[in-house]
């Protein structure tokens, strides 16, 4: 998701910057079609925690009881996705979050499902928490269905202009230029004339 990515990226930039010294911590997962099977809910939500607690000056008593708990049992395992969900809302209930999400179309059905109704607790105990999402038109239908609150979506398309300039732009750059003669770079620069992909984006507000 070559969009997507950038605008998430630019996303996530702007707010780390627009957020400086605010003590509003930004967090954000990229999601990896062929890793869906090691991106469980717990795996993304779990890294979105880390990321927070991580910028914190203190970590909240609450959070150490838990991965004490944790520590204790057979082998250490990690916390169990309820365990991270309360962690989560207890982060996110006494201060503003922003929460970015890239590729969520990417994520296993099963474990997509379980990531935005988890989502949907962690907002009913942290209304000032935001959350970006970007992903394929599909899943607008769930997101907008299982995020409490107020869902702002729209859709963006691929243009092929922009995408040939942008390849121009690699190609005029490559670091390998003889890796490619003349008849190969003129059908790389003809793909954006078969794509016609949308992606959608949500807001939570």
């Amino acid at each position: 998701m070559l969009i997507s990515s950038d605008d998430s990226s630019l996303v996530v930039d702007t707010l780390c910057d627009q957020t400086s010294g605010q003590n509003t911590p930004v967090s954000c997962f990229y999601l990896d079609f062929t890793a869906r099977k090691e991106q469980p809910a717990s795996d993304v939500l779990g890294s979105m925690l880390k990321q927070m607690v991580g910028g914190m000056e203190k970590i909240p008593e609450e959070i150490s009881r838990v991965f004490q708990q944790q520590r204790t049992t057979i082998g250490g395992r990690r916390p169990q996705l309820v365990n991270i969900v309360k962690m989560l809302q207890c982060v996110t209930s006494s201060r503003r979050i922003f929460m970015c999400l890239d590729a969520l179309d990417e994520c296993a059905g099963v474990e997509r499902f379980k990531l935005l109704d988890s989502l949907t607790e962690i907002l009913e105990q942290s209304p000032a928490t935001r959350i970006f999402v970007t992903g394929r038109p599909y899943i607008r239908a769930e997101v907008k269905s299982r995020l409490a609150g107020q869902v702002t979506s729209f859709s963006i398309s691929s243009r092929g202009t922009d995408i040939t300039r942008y390849l121009r732009f690699r190609l005029g750059h490559d670091e390998t230029p003889d890796a490619m003669d003349e008849r190969l770079k003129a059908e790389v620069l003809r793909i954006p004339q078969s794509m016609s992909e949308m992606y959608v984006k949500a807001i939570v507000m």
